[in-house]
């Protein structure tokens, strides 16, 4: 009954199916993998954000190379702000608002210098491109409280004198005249004295693990169900030969010629019926098939019928 699943057609639509169903696990385990990005960021700003600060010189090695699980560690710092050197990174988003983020290098009491991000200015209305002011930090000796976050990467776009594309230390450090840390950087989000005006303080990060699970049950099931329609495919074709089948049986008793099924009678001869390799194809197979039907019908047709005088 399922003989025809043998032939070239229904094996090439088995192969694309299978390629098709591929694809969408492909993309199930994407929206997988993202969903556990988005847990193991949740479990840091959980575990980190609201922890009491640990001092600097218990901090230090994490300014060299931040772990993953250091990520909004707090820390305390004390020293001063290298005011005359700090710059503004541009495209930043706070709030659904575009800005910038004010980077000032802050020099601590043990002669170490790290980066710190005072916040975030929205866009200036009197000059394009730049912030319309940038409050200027504590001077003098001063406490901070800040946050940890790693170095970003290097960004394929420029940004005008006296900005930075990103938060790329690096690149950071290579406008400067003195060593900095360049593996991560504090996000304040304390300082003592406090000055009259500041940057606005970034939003806490969203512990939200978005819709990936259900994202990626929907593309899994997208690939059950071209199986699934592949074997439906293939039990309708099994009815149809199955309604020929009995069609022309009943034709061949009654001695009459086949009667075809609608699919088959609305079939066009094909005009190729011979590979390259000289065997015929499938569909000139079907015709000689249904053209022998045809013969034998007619010849028990013609036997069974008395000769006329």
């Amino acid at each position: 009954m399922y003989r025809f699943l043998a032939s070239t057609r229904w094996i090439g639509w088995l192969l694309l199916v299978c390629l098709v169903a591929v694809a969408f696990a492909f993309l199930g385990n994407w929206q997988m993998d993202r969903r556990e990005q988005a847990l193991t960021e949740i479990s840091h700003v959980q575990r980190n954000f609201d922890a009491a600060p640990i001092p600097f010189a218990q901090a230090k090695p994490l300014f060299g190379q931040l772990p993953a699980d250091g990520k909004w560690t707090p820390v305390t710092l004390e020293g001063s702000y290298l005011t005359e050197d700090q710059t503004i990174v541009r495209n930043r988003i706070s709030g659904s608002r575009p800005g910038y983020e004010v980077l000032v290098p802050f020099r601590t009491t043990d002669g170490t210098t790290v980066i710190v991000n005072r916040g975030f200015l929205p866009i200036g209305n009197e000059n394009a491109g730049q912030p319309d002011s940038i409050p200027a930090p504590p001077a003098g000796t001063v406490k901070v409280q800040v946050r940890l976050k790693a170095s970003e990467p290097k960004l394929d776009r420029g940004a005008p004198e006296g900005q930075l594309a990103s938060i790329d230390l690096p690149a950071y450090a290579a406008k400067l005249d003195y060593p900095i840390a360049t593996g991560s950087y504090g996000l304040m989000f304390l300082e003592a004295p406090a000055p009259a005006t500041a940057p606005t303080q970034l939003q806490r990060p969203e512990e939200d693990e978005g819709p990936h699970l259900s994202y990626s049950f929907q593309w899994f099931a997208f690939g059950v169900l071209v199986f699934i329609g592949f074997g439906y495919a293939a039990k309708q074709q099994a009815r149809i030969n199955r309604e020929d089948r009995e069609e022309a049986a009943e034709a061949a008793l009654r001695g009459e010629g086949p009667v075809l099924h609608q699919a088959h009678r609305m079939r066009k001869r094909p005009k190729k019926l011979v590979r390259r390799d000289g065997t015929p194809t499938d569909e000139a197979e079907e015709d000689a098939y249904l053209d022998e039907l045809e013969r034998r019908a007619s010849q028990h047709g013609h036997a069974g019928r008395p000769d006329a005088g």
